[in-house]
Protein backbone atom coordinates (compact mmCIF):
# COMPACT_ATOMS: atom_id res chain seq x y z
CA UNK A 1 0.00 0.00 0.00
CA UNK A 2 1.50 3.69 -1.16
CA UNK A 3 0.50 6.52 1.11
CA UNK A 4 1.32 10.54 0.63
CA UNK A 5 0.66 13.03 2.98
CA UNK A 6 1.56 17.20 3.32
CA UNK A 7 2.06 19.19 6.34
CA UNK A 8 1.66 16.09 8.77
CA UNK A 9 -1.48 17.04 11.41
CA UNK A 10 1.01 17.07 14.39
CA UNK A 11 2.53 20.21 12.68
CA UNK A 12 -1.08 21.35 12.03
CA UNK A 13 -2.22 21.07 15.86
CA UNK A 14 0.65 22.46 16.96
CA UNK A 15 0.31 25.57 14.64
CA UNK A 16 -3.13 25.89 15.22
CA UNK A 17 -3.19 28.33 18.85
CA UNK A 18 -0.78 30.71 16.99
CA UNK A 19 -2.97 30.71 14.11
CA UNK A 20 -6.76 31.24 15.63
CA UNK A 21 -4.69 34.42 17.62
CA UNK A 22 -4.55 36.17 15.17
CA UNK A 23 -8.23 35.41 13.44
CA UNK A 24 -10.75 38.46 13.56
CA UNK A 25 -13.96 38.38 15.08
CA UNK A 26 -17.38 40.55 14.48
CA UNK A 27 -17.97 43.31 16.48
CA UNK A 28 -21.45 41.72 17.21
CA UNK A 29 -22.97 45.34 16.20
CA UNK A 30 -21.91 45.39 12.45
CA UNK A 31 -19.57 48.39 13.10
CA UNK A 32 -22.29 51.09 14.00
CA UNK A 33 -20.68 52.43 16.57
CA UNK A 34 -18.89 55.23 14.87
CA UNK A 35 -21.74 56.71 13.05
CA UNK A 36 -23.65 56.44 16.25
CA UNK A 37 -21.14 58.04 18.21
CA UNK A 38 -21.09 61.38 15.11
CA UNK A 39 -24.33 61.43 15.44
CA UNK A 40 -24.51 62.21 19.14
CA UNK A 41 -21.49 64.33 18.67
CA UNK A 42 -22.46 66.33 15.86
CA UNK A 43 -26.40 66.38 16.30
CA UNK A 44 -27.43 64.92 20.19
CA UNK A 45 -29.50 62.20 17.76
CA UNK A 46 -29.97 58.70 18.29
CA UNK A 47 -29.56 56.28 15.27
CA UNK A 48 -30.51 52.68 15.63
CA UNK A 49 -30.35 50.24 13.31
CA UNK A 50 -33.16 48.31 12.25
CA UNK A 51 -32.44 44.56 12.17
CA UNK A 52 -34.56 42.74 13.75
CA UNK A 53 -38.78 42.82 14.25
CA UNK A 54 -37.81 44.02 17.65
CA UNK A 55 -35.50 46.70 15.99
CA UNK A 56 -38.27 47.64 14.05
CA UNK A 57 -41.14 47.69 16.65
CA UNK A 58 -38.72 50.29 19.05
CA UNK A 59 -38.45 52.34 16.18
CA UNK A 60 -41.98 52.77 15.51
CA UNK A 61 -42.56 53.38 19.10
CA UNK A 62 -40.47 56.10 19.30
CA UNK A 63 -41.44 57.96 16.43
CA UNK A 64 -45.22 57.60 17.28
CA UNK A 65 -43.98 59.40 20.29
CA UNK A 66 -42.48 61.87 18.38
CA UNK A 67 -44.96 62.98 16.49
CA UNK A 68 -47.38 62.98 18.81
CA UNK A 69 -46.62 66.30 19.46
CA UNK A 70 -46.03 69.70 16.56
CA UNK A 71 -42.30 68.44 15.10
CA UNK A 72 -39.32 70.80 15.70
CA UNK A 73 -35.74 70.87 13.52
CA UNK A 74 -34.50 68.81 16.12
CA UNK A 75 -37.25 65.82 16.20
CA UNK A 76 -37.76 66.05 12.40
CA UNK A 77 -33.90 64.96 12.42
CA UNK A 78 -34.65 62.59 14.98
CA UNK A 79 -37.31 60.66 13.15
CA UNK A 80 -35.42 60.52 9.92
CA UNK A 81 -32.16 59.10 11.48
CA UNK A 82 -34.37 56.27 12.91
CA UNK A 83 -37.25 56.27 10.05
CA UNK A 84 -35.61 56.68 6.97
CA UNK A 85 -35.43 53.63 4.90
CA UNK A 86 -32.84 54.74 2.72
CA UNK A 87 -30.23 55.33 5.78
CA UNK A 88 -31.52 51.92 7.04
CA UNK A 89 -30.23 50.57 4.24
CA UNK A 90 -26.72 52.29 4.03
CA UNK A 91 -26.10 50.95 7.83
CA UNK A 92 -25.99 47.56 6.88
CA UNK A 93 -23.01 48.50 3.97
CA UNK A 94 -21.11 48.61 7.27
CA UNK A 95 -22.04 45.32 8.30
CA UNK A 96 -20.57 43.77 5.05
CA UNK A 97 -17.71 46.06 4.77
CA UNK A 98 -17.11 44.36 8.50
CA UNK A 99 -17.71 41.01 6.84
CA UNK A 100 -15.18 41.50 4.31
CA UNK A 101 -12.61 43.18 6.95
CA UNK A 102 -12.90 39.95 9.00
CA UNK A 103 -12.53 37.82 6.27
CA UNK A 104 -9.50 39.18 4.55
CA UNK A 105 -8.13 39.16 8.55
CA UNK A 106 -8.42 35.31 8.66
CA UNK A 107 -5.88 32.31 7.03
CA UNK A 108 -7.41 30.18 4.65
CA UNK A 109 -8.66 26.90 5.07
CA UNK A 110 -6.23 24.34 4.87
CA UNK A 111 -6.94 21.81 1.48
CA UNK A 112 -7.50 18.00 1.93
CA UNK A 113 -7.94 15.50 -0.71
CA UNK A 114 -7.89 11.94 -0.78
CA UNK A 115 -8.20 9.55 -3.80
CA UNK A 116 -8.10 5.16 -3.58
CA UNK A 117 -6.68 3.26 -6.85
CA UNK A 118 -6.43 -0.28 -7.70
CA UNK A 119 -4.15 -1.70 -9.70
CA UNK A 120 -3.98 -5.77 -9.36
CA UNK A 121 -2.66 -6.79 -6.00
CA UNK A 122 -1.26 -3.08 -5.48
CA UNK A 123 -3.78 -0.78 -3.32
CA UNK A 124 -2.87 3.08 -3.30
CA UNK A 125 -4.26 5.60 -1.25
CA UNK A 126 -3.13 9.54 -1.55
CA UNK A 127 -4.15 12.09 1.06
CA UNK A 128 -3.61 15.36 0.77
CA UNK A 129 -3.12 18.44 3.24
CA UNK A 130 -1.64 22.12 1.65
CA UNK A 131 -1.76 25.38 2.54
CA UNK A 132 -1.77 28.90 0.85
CA UNK A 133 1.36 30.34 1.95
CA UNK A 134 0.83 33.60 0.06
CA UNK A 135 -2.01 34.32 1.81
CA UNK A 136 -0.27 33.82 4.70
CA UNK A 137 2.71 36.36 3.80
CA UNK A 138 0.25 39.45 2.91
CA UNK A 139 -2.17 38.18 5.94
CA UNK A 140 -0.70 41.20 7.66
CA UNK A 141 -0.51 44.21 4.63
CA UNK A 142 -4.21 42.81 3.64
CA UNK A 143 -5.60 43.07 7.44
CA UNK A 144 -4.69 46.82 7.59
CA UNK A 145 -5.75 47.91 3.98
CA UNK A 146 -9.22 45.78 5.00
CA UNK A 147 -9.44 47.87 8.13
CA UNK A 148 -8.51 50.98 6.88
CA UNK A 149 -11.29 50.30 4.13
CA UNK A 150 -13.77 49.41 7.06
CA UNK A 151 -12.79 53.49 8.78
CA UNK A 152 -13.82 54.83 5.68
CA UNK A 153 -16.99 52.94 4.91
CA UNK A 154 -17.81 53.67 8.51
CA UNK A 155 -17.12 57.66 7.24
CA UNK A 156 -18.96 57.50 4.48
CA UNK A 157 -21.86 56.13 5.97
CA UNK A 158 -21.57 58.92 8.66
CA UNK A 159 -21.78 61.32 6.27
CA UNK A 160 -24.78 60.26 4.34
CA UNK A 161 -26.08 60.14 8.06
CA UNK A 162 -25.54 63.87 8.43
CA UNK A 163 -26.18 65.13 5.13
CA UNK A 164 -30.07 63.36 5.63
CA UNK A 165 -29.85 65.03 8.92
CA UNK A 166 -28.84 68.92 6.76
CA UNK A 167 -31.61 68.08 4.15
CA UNK A 168 -34.26 66.85 6.91
CA UNK A 169 -33.74 70.47 8.84
CA UNK A 170 -34.02 72.25 5.67
CA UNK A 171 -36.85 70.47 4.93
CA UNK A 172 -38.68 71.38 8.04
CA UNK A 173 -37.65 75.40 8.13
CA UNK A 174 -39.10 75.06 4.02
CA UNK A 175 -42.28 73.32 5.38
CA UNK A 176 -42.68 75.74 8.20
CA UNK A 177 -42.77 78.82 5.78
CA UNK A 178 -44.63 77.63 3.35
CA UNK A 179 -47.35 76.66 5.72
CA UNK A 180 -47.32 80.11 7.17
CA UNK A 181 -47.12 81.90 3.67
CA UNK A 182 -50.06 79.72 2.39
CA UNK A 183 -51.58 81.17 5.85
CA UNK A 184 -50.98 84.62 5.24
CA UNK A 185 -52.50 84.48 1.58
CA UNK A 186 -55.52 82.97 2.94
CA UNK A 187 -55.89 86.09 4.79
CA UNK A 188 -54.89 88.39 1.97
CA UNK A 189 -57.32 86.52 -0.27
CA UNK A 190 -60.14 87.04 2.09
CA UNK A 191 -59.43 90.62 2.32
CA UNK A 192 -58.90 91.13 -1.66
CA UNK A 193 -62.46 89.13 -1.31
CA UNK A 194 -63.89 91.95 0.72
CA UNK A 195 -62.27 94.45 -1.47
CA UNK A 196 -63.83 93.43 -4.55
CA UNK A 197 -67.47 92.60 -2.76
CA UNK A 198 -67.69 96.01 -1.66
CA UNK A 199 -66.37 97.33 -5.40
CA UNK A 200 -68.93 95.41 -6.89
CA UNK A 201 -71.91 96.56 -4.87
CA UNK A 202 -70.53 101.00 -4.80
CA UNK A 203 -70.46 100.22 -8.97
CA UNK A 204 -74.09 98.54 -8.51
CA UNK A 205 -75.23 101.65 -6.90
CA UNK A 206 -73.42 104.27 -9.79
CA UNK A 207 -70.96 105.08 -6.87
CA UNK A 208 -68.19 103.60 -8.34
CA UNK A 209 -66.11 103.79 -11.69
CA UNK A 210 -66.02 100.66 -14.40
CA UNK A 211 -61.77 101.27 -14.04
CA UNK A 212 -62.14 101.59 -9.90
CA UNK A 213 -63.55 98.17 -10.03
CA UNK A 214 -61.96 96.41 -12.50
CA UNK A 215 -58.77 97.63 -9.90
CA UNK A 216 -60.12 96.14 -7.03
CA UNK A 217 -61.30 92.82 -9.05
CA UNK A 218 -57.38 92.63 -10.64
CA UNK A 219 -56.25 92.66 -6.81
CA UNK A 220 -58.55 89.69 -6.00
CA UNK A 221 -57.71 87.87 -9.16
CA UNK A 222 -53.94 88.04 -8.26
CA UNK A 223 -54.50 87.11 -4.64
CA UNK A 224 -56.42 84.15 -5.44
CA UNK A 225 -53.63 82.61 -7.66
CA UNK A 226 -51.02 83.44 -4.86
CA UNK A 227 -53.21 81.76 -2.42
CA UNK A 228 -53.15 79.11 -5.21
CA UNK A 229 -49.38 78.96 -5.48
CA UNK A 230 -48.58 78.97 -1.51
CA UNK A 231 -51.13 76.16 -1.13
CA UNK A 232 -48.95 73.95 -3.90
CA UNK A 233 -45.48 74.96 -2.41
CA UNK A 234 -46.78 74.36 0.62
CA UNK A 235 -48.24 70.98 -0.30
CA UNK A 236 -44.54 70.09 -2.16
CA UNK A 237 -42.78 71.04 0.88
CA UNK A 238 -44.60 68.65 3.34
CA UNK A 239 -44.34 65.97 1.02
CA UNK A 240 -40.94 66.82 0.37
CA UNK A 241 -40.34 66.16 4.66
CA UNK A 242 -42.62 63.03 4.84
CA UNK A 243 -40.18 61.54 2.42
CA UNK A 244 -37.17 62.37 4.15
CA UNK A 245 -38.98 60.88 7.68
CA UNK A 246 -39.72 58.31 6.17
CA UNK A 247 -43.56 58.54 6.66
CA UNK A 248 -46.40 57.01 5.89
CA UNK A 249 -50.33 56.55 6.17
CA UNK A 250 -51.96 57.62 8.96
CA UNK A 251 -47.88 59.51 10.20
CA UNK A 252 -48.53 62.06 7.46
CA UNK A 253 -51.29 63.89 9.15
CA UNK A 254 -48.25 65.19 11.22
CA UNK A 255 -48.11 68.98 12.94
CA UNK A 256 -45.88 71.73 12.07
CA UNK A 257 -45.36 75.16 14.49
CA UNK A 258 -47.82 77.60 13.52
CA UNK A 259 -44.39 79.91 12.49
CA UNK A 260 -40.49 79.81 12.14
CA UNK A 261 -38.04 80.24 15.12
CA UNK A 262 -37.44 83.83 15.79
CA UNK A 263 -34.16 85.39 14.63
CA UNK A 264 -31.24 84.90 17.00
CA UNK A 265 -30.46 88.21 18.85
CA UNK A 266 -26.51 87.94 17.64
CA UNK A 267 -24.89 86.08 14.95
CA UNK A 268 -22.20 83.40 15.73
CA UNK A 269 -18.92 85.12 15.14
CA UNK A 270 -16.34 82.48 14.29
CA UNK A 271 -13.17 83.36 13.08
CA UNK A 272 -11.06 80.17 12.87
CA UNK A 273 -13.57 78.28 11.19
CA UNK A 274 -11.97 76.87 8.69
CA UNK A 275 -9.38 75.47 11.48
CA UNK A 276 -12.06 74.12 12.94
CA UNK A 277 -13.48 72.69 9.40
CA UNK A 278 -10.29 70.76 8.48
CA UNK A 279 -10.46 68.97 11.69
CA UNK A 280 -14.06 67.92 12.17
CA UNK A 281 -14.56 67.44 8.49
CA UNK A 282 -15.38 63.86 7.62
CA UNK A 283 -14.48 64.20 3.86
CA UNK A 284 -11.25 65.59 4.61
CA UNK A 285 -10.26 62.62 7.15
CA UNK A 286 -11.99 59.96 4.63
CA UNK A 287 -10.08 61.29 2.14
CA UNK A 288 -6.77 60.50 4.15
CA UNK A 289 -7.91 57.81 5.01
CA UNK A 290 -8.31 57.10 1.36
CA UNK A 291 -4.62 58.14 0.63
CA UNK A 292 -3.21 55.94 3.52
CA UNK A 293 -5.44 52.61 2.29
CA UNK A 294 -4.12 53.01 -1.31
CA UNK A 295 -0.30 53.22 -0.26
CA UNK A 296 -0.85 50.30 1.66
CA UNK A 297 -1.96 48.63 -0.86
CA UNK A 298 0.81 49.56 -3.16
CA UNK A 299 2.75 48.18 -0.11
CA UNK A 300 1.03 44.74 -0.90
CA UNK A 301 0.93 44.81 -4.52
CA UNK A 302 4.93 44.66 -3.93
CA UNK A 303 5.10 42.36 -1.43
CA UNK A 304 3.08 39.55 -3.36
CA UNK A 305 4.76 40.21 -6.98
CA UNK A 306 6.57 37.18 -6.96
CA UNK A 307 4.61 35.25 -4.18
CA UNK A 308 1.27 34.94 -5.97
CA UNK A 309 1.02 31.07 -5.96
CA UNK A 310 3.64 29.42 -3.40
CA UNK A 311 2.89 26.56 -1.46
CA UNK A 312 4.79 24.32 1.42
CA UNK A 313 3.96 20.61 2.11
CA UNK A 314 5.49 17.42 4.08
CA UNK A 315 5.06 14.64 1.81
CA UNK A 316 5.36 11.02 3.24
CA UNK A 317 5.02 8.21 0.96
CA UNK A 318 4.60 4.74 1.68
CA UNK A 319 3.89 1.76 -0.52
CA UNK A 320 3.49 -2.24 0.14
CA UNK A 321 5.70 -2.59 -2.81
CA UNK A 322 8.61 0.01 -2.44
CA UNK A 323 10.82 1.29 0.94
CA UNK A 324 8.86 4.59 2.26
CA UNK A 325 9.59 8.17 0.98
CA UNK A 326 9.91 11.18 3.03
CA UNK A 327 10.77 14.49 1.90
CA UNK A 328 8.94 18.01 1.19
CA UNK A 329 7.41 20.14 -1.63
CA UNK A 330 7.39 23.81 -2.68
CA UNK A 331 5.57 25.03 -6.09
CA UNK A 332 5.55 28.55 -6.87
CA UNK A 333 4.09 30.60 -10.19
CA UNK A 334 7.02 31.60 -12.31
CA UNK A 335 7.30 34.69 -13.17
CA UNK A 336 8.00 34.42 -16.92
CA UNK A 337 5.50 36.17 -18.87
CA UNK A 338 3.60 38.38 -16.01
CA UNK A 339 6.53 40.08 -13.36
CA UNK A 340 4.19 42.30 -11.99
CA UNK A 341 5.08 45.28 -13.25
CA UNK A 342 1.53 45.98 -14.80
CA UNK A 343 -0.05 45.22 -11.30
CA UNK A 344 2.67 47.73 -9.57
CA UNK A 345 2.25 50.64 -12.24
CA UNK A 346 -2.01 50.40 -11.41
CA UNK A 347 -1.40 50.84 -7.94
CA UNK A 348 1.24 53.62 -8.17
CA UNK A 349 -1.47 55.62 -10.37
CA UNK A 350 -4.32 54.49 -7.86
CA UNK A 351 -2.62 56.32 -5.01
CA UNK A 352 -1.12 59.36 -6.84
CA UNK A 353 -5.40 59.80 -8.17
CA UNK A 354 -6.00 59.34 -4.10
CA UNK A 355 -3.42 62.03 -3.28
CA UNK A 356 -4.54 64.52 -5.62
CA UNK A 357 -7.90 64.13 -4.78
CA UNK A 358 -6.92 64.45 -1.06
CA UNK A 359 -5.65 68.14 -1.59
CA UNK A 360 -8.99 68.85 -3.81
CA UNK A 361 -10.92 67.42 -0.70
CA UNK A 362 -9.04 70.01 1.39
CA UNK A 363 -9.25 72.72 -1.13
CA UNK A 364 -12.90 72.35 -1.65
CA UNK A 365 -13.65 72.28 2.35
CA UNK A 366 -12.34 75.75 2.77
CA UNK A 367 -14.09 77.13 0.04
CA UNK A 368 -17.06 75.65 1.16
CA UNK A 369 -16.75 76.62 4.78
CA UNK A 370 -15.93 79.96 4.33
CA UNK A 371 -18.66 80.54 1.46
CA UNK A 372 -21.60 78.84 3.77
CA UNK A 373 -20.07 81.70 6.91
CA UNK A 374 -20.95 84.20 4.42
CA UNK A 375 -23.89 83.50 3.31
CA UNK A 376 -24.67 83.14 7.24
CA UNK A 377 -23.77 86.15 8.00
CA UNK A 378 -25.97 87.68 5.15
CA UNK A 379 -28.81 85.84 5.26
CA UNK A 380 -29.31 87.04 9.20
CA UNK A 381 -28.10 90.45 8.02
CA UNK A 382 -31.23 90.69 5.58
CA UNK A 383 -33.41 89.15 7.77
CA UNK A 384 -32.58 91.26 10.53
CA UNK A 385 -33.30 94.38 7.68
CA UNK A 386 -36.72 92.89 7.20
CA UNK A 387 -37.27 92.68 10.84
CA UNK A 388 -36.37 95.73 12.07
CA UNK A 389 -37.02 97.69 9.62
CA UNK A 390 -39.11 96.86 6.38
CA UNK A 391 -41.96 95.31 8.32
CA UNK A 392 -41.63 97.63 11.15
CA UNK A 393 -42.29 101.05 8.53
CA UNK A 394 -45.01 98.98 6.62
CA UNK A 395 -46.58 98.41 10.23
CA UNK A 396 -46.33 102.54 11.10
CA UNK A 397 -47.80 103.09 7.19
CA UNK A 398 -50.84 101.11 8.29
CA UNK A 399 -51.29 102.23 11.61
CA UNK A 400 -51.50 105.62 9.88
CA UNK A 401 -53.58 104.93 7.67
CA UNK A 402 -56.06 103.40 10.00
CA UNK A 403 -55.88 106.72 12.07
CA UNK A 404 -56.59 108.22 8.36
CA UNK A 405 -59.50 106.04 7.76
CA UNK A 406 -61.15 106.35 11.09
CA UNK A 407 -60.47 110.41 10.64
CA UNK A 408 -62.04 109.87 7.07
CA UNK A 409 -59.54 111.15 5.88
CA UNK A 410 -58.81 108.14 3.29
CA UNK A 411 -61.27 105.93 1.85
CA UNK A 412 -61.63 102.52 2.37
CA UNK A 413 -60.22 101.60 -1.05
CA UNK A 414 -57.10 103.76 0.16
CA UNK A 415 -57.06 101.54 3.48
CA UNK A 416 -57.32 98.52 1.12
CA UNK A 417 -54.32 99.88 -1.45
CA UNK A 418 -52.01 99.85 1.69
CA UNK A 419 -52.99 95.87 2.95
CA UNK A 420 -52.19 95.18 -0.81
CA UNK A 421 -48.23 96.74 -0.24
CA UNK A 422 -47.75 94.87 2.83
CA UNK A 423 -48.35 91.51 1.14
CA UNK A 424 -44.83 91.80 0.06
CA UNK A 425 -43.38 93.10 2.52
CA UNK A 426 -44.50 89.90 5.26
CA UNK A 427 -43.60 87.76 2.24
CA UNK A 428 -40.19 88.81 1.79
CA UNK A 429 -39.79 88.62 5.64
CA UNK A 430 -40.47 84.90 5.57
CA UNK A 431 -38.85 83.88 3.36
CA UNK A 432 -35.82 86.11 4.72
CA UNK A 433 -36.28 84.57 7.94
CA UNK A 434 -36.30 80.36 6.37
CA UNK A 435 -33.44 81.47 4.12
CA UNK A 436 -31.81 82.82 7.23
CA UNK A 437 -32.21 79.47 9.04
CA UNK A 438 -31.28 76.82 5.99
CA UNK A 439 -27.96 79.11 5.89
CA UNK A 440 -27.76 78.22 9.22
CA UNK A 441 -28.22 74.21 8.17
CA UNK A 442 -25.74 74.61 5.27
CA UNK A 443 -23.11 76.16 7.40
CA UNK A 444 -23.39 73.38 10.22
CA UNK A 445 -23.13 71.22 7.74
CA UNK A 446 -20.18 72.33 6.00
CA UNK A 447 -18.12 72.42 8.98
CA UNK A 448 -18.75 68.58 9.14
CA UNK A 449 -18.60 67.69 5.60
CA UNK A 450 -20.40 68.13 2.63
CA UNK A 451 -22.06 64.96 1.03
CA UNK A 452 -24.77 64.32 -1.56
CA UNK A 453 -27.50 62.26 0.52
CA UNK A 454 -27.62 58.65 -1.06
CA UNK A 455 -23.91 58.80 -1.39
CA UNK A 456 -21.59 56.03 -0.30
CA UNK A 457 -18.82 57.37 -2.86
CA UNK A 458 -15.49 57.25 -0.80
CA UNK A 459 -16.63 53.94 0.32
CA UNK A 460 -17.06 52.89 -3.36
CA UNK A 461 -13.66 54.54 -3.78
CA UNK A 462 -11.95 52.73 -1.36
CA UNK A 463 -13.62 49.49 -2.34
CA UNK A 464 -12.34 50.01 -5.88
CA UNK A 465 -8.13 50.70 -4.37
CA UNK A 466 -8.49 47.41 -2.12
CA UNK A 467 -8.54 46.09 -5.76
CA UNK A 468 -5.33 47.44 -6.98
CA UNK A 469 -3.43 44.85 -4.53
CA UNK A 470 -5.04 41.86 -6.32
Amino acid sequence: MKTSSQLPLRLALLAAPVLLAGCASLSGNGGIAPVQDAARTHLGATLLPAASEQDLDRIDQRVAELLGQPLSADSAVQIALLNNRGLQASLQELGIAEAEMVQASRLPNPGFSIAKMRRADEREIERGFSFDLAHLVALPLARQVEGRRFAAVQRSVAMEMLALADQTRKAFYAAVAAEQTAGYMRDVRATADAGAELAKRLAQAGNWTKLQQAREHGFFSEAVLNLARAEAGRVAARERLTRLLGLWGAQTAFALPARLPELPAEPQDQPGIEQAAMASRLDVQAAKVLVEATAKNLGLSKATRFINVLELGYQRNGSNEAPRQTGYEIGVEIPLFDWGDARIARAEGVYMQSVHRAAKTAVDARSEVREAYQGYRSAYDIARHYRDDVVPTAKRISDENVLRYNGMFISVFELLADARAQVAAVNASIEALRDFWVARADLDMALVGKPALGGGGTAASVAGTAAAAH
